[in-house]
């Protein structure tokens, strides 16, 4: 996986982490930076410790499933990919209370980056390539780092888009995730059968 394809991950993976700040913004009555902030660390913390959690746990396995890794990371994808899709149909986002209490912020980050453990298992089995020159260990740190500053921007950014604008942009953001998920998914194949 090159930078590209690393953007578009990561973008891809913190939609679900946008579409939840957006509801946590259409809760707030009054919205500061410190609240966005929160809300961008928690997310983004999770985004970035989780792929590396799904990497650690997929090079234990990689000796066993490396003929067909290819295989694994494209129905990973697709079915992150699909899920995030139907996660974005409903109409509208539940009410949030506007705390960011410790529990309920935990759980939200954690529900946010399940997709993200997923995809760092597939970190394991589909060498990362950011920089030829460095070890697969430090591509991933790079990878999960940049999916956690991405996740934190967006994040921040929900937070305020929520405020403003309601949920207008929340399942269009769900659904391009999703589809964003799916294509890198079929890329992984592609290259697998040196189509691309």
């Amino acid at each position: 996986m090159e930078l590209l394809s690393l953007i578009l991950l990561a973008i891809g993976l913190s939609m679900d982490a946008f579409a939840v700040s957006v509801c946590k913004g259409l809760a707030m009555k009054k919205i500061t930076i410190k609240k966005g902030l929160i809300v961008g660390a928690w997310f983004g913390t999770f985004q970035a410790l989780m792929p590396f959690l799904g990497y650690i746990l997929g090079i234990q396995f990689e000796s066993y499933i490396n003929t067909i890794a290819p295989w694994i990371a494209f129905c990973l994808l697709e079915l992150i990919g699909i899920h995030m899709i139907k996660e974005a149909m409903p109409n509208a986002c539940k009410r949030e209370d506007e705390f960011l209490k410790v529990k309920e912020m935990f759980l939200l980050s954690l529900a946010t980056s399940i997709d993200a453990l997923v995809v760092g298992l597939t970190f394991a089995l589909v060498p990362l390539q950011i920089i030829k020159e460095a070890s697969p260990l430090i591509n991933t740190i790079i990878a999960c780092s940049s999916i956690g500053v991405t996740t934190f921007i967006l994040s921040f950014i929900g937070v305020k888009t929520g405020n403003v604008f309601g949920v207008r942009y929340k399942n269009k953001a769900g659904i391009a995730g999703g589809i964003i998920l799916m294509l890198l998914g079929l890329k992984v194949l592609l290259n697998y059968f040196d189509i691309l």
